[in-house]
């Protein structure tokens, strides 16, 4: 039997992964390495048993592996779209990379450590993890922030619906930043007031907006993506794109109200 000497043609997925600079690359391993760690930890809360909710759990090794990992392989692809300079794009992804690392890391010690990882001030150890998560939050805020400025200052590219899609993905995110400072704020005013247990069950209310809110840059933007490879037109794409915008949108004010009543 005659064995073909043509070359196989490539596929988009191979010739994107091909295009990728090292440090899109980089972030791209980076954020495969949280989710898997984040799906180890499934199995470690399998096996291990243990409460999903509370202070000490680990969900948290688990949620916070899945979703930083998701969001930093996300934010690779969709900041690819801003009309932004390459080299402070570059900048920017590694840092918020490291940054992803280090929040993933101080979360994953502290579960196995059997100890709170946020707002939890018991030792001066326990103090230094607590307060880099907190410093690294701040870091995440100021880039994520960088990155959705830079959305609505210039049009991204991409196609149809694209632009939309991004800057109400960072728009939504933004409410994830606005939501997560919220949290950490009257947890540390209750700590330091001496409400530990309080501090720890504080953040309860606000947990699901911030959840929800966080990942539209990612969902927005891959509905964008995924549309544009059927054969409908552009204006059925864009509408497609603004109802699920809407629908996205109607969620979060949905979530907030919910958080607002319950706070």
């Amino acid at each position: 039997m005659a064995v073909s000497t043509f070359p196989r043609r490539p596929s988009a997925l191979s010739a994107h992964a091909r295009a990728l600079r090292p440090a899109e690359r980089l972030c791209h391993a980076t954020g495969l390495l949280l989710v898997l760690s984040g799906l180890a930890h499934l199995v470690v809360l399998a096996v291990d048993g243990g409460p999903w909710d509370g202070p000490v759990s680990w969900r948290k090794p688990v949620t916070f592996g899945l979703s930083f990992g998701l969001t930093l392989i996300a934010l690779t692809w969709v900041t690819s779209y801003l009309r932004v300079g390459e080299r402070l794009r570059t900048a920017l992804l590694v840092v918020f990379a490291a940054d992803c690392v280090v929040e993933v890391g101080g979360i994953t010690l502290q579960a196995w450590r059997r100890v709170p990882s946020h707002l939890n001030m018991e030792t001066p150890f326990d103090t230094a993890v607590s307060m880099t998560l907190a410093v690294g939050g701040g870091v995440l805020v100021v880039l994520l922030t960088t990155f959705a400025v830079v959305s609505f200052r210039r049009r991204p590219t991409g196609p149809a619906g694209m632009a939309l899609a991004l800057r109400s993905g960072f728009a939504i995110l933004l409410i994830a930043l606005a939501s997560g400072a919220a949290m950490i704020a009257r947890g540390v005013v209750l700590t330091r007031t001496g409400h530990q247990q309080a501090a720890y069950h504080s953040t309860a209310p606000l947990k699901p907006l911030h959840g929800v809110s966080l990942h539209a840059v990612l969902v927005l933007p891959a509905l964008a993506w995924l549309l544009s490879r059927t054969s409908l037109g552009e204006p059925v794409r864009r509408r497609i794109v603004t109802a699920a915008v809407a629908a996205y949108a109607a969620v979060v004010v949905g979530t907030g109200i919910w958080a607002a009543r319950t706070w």
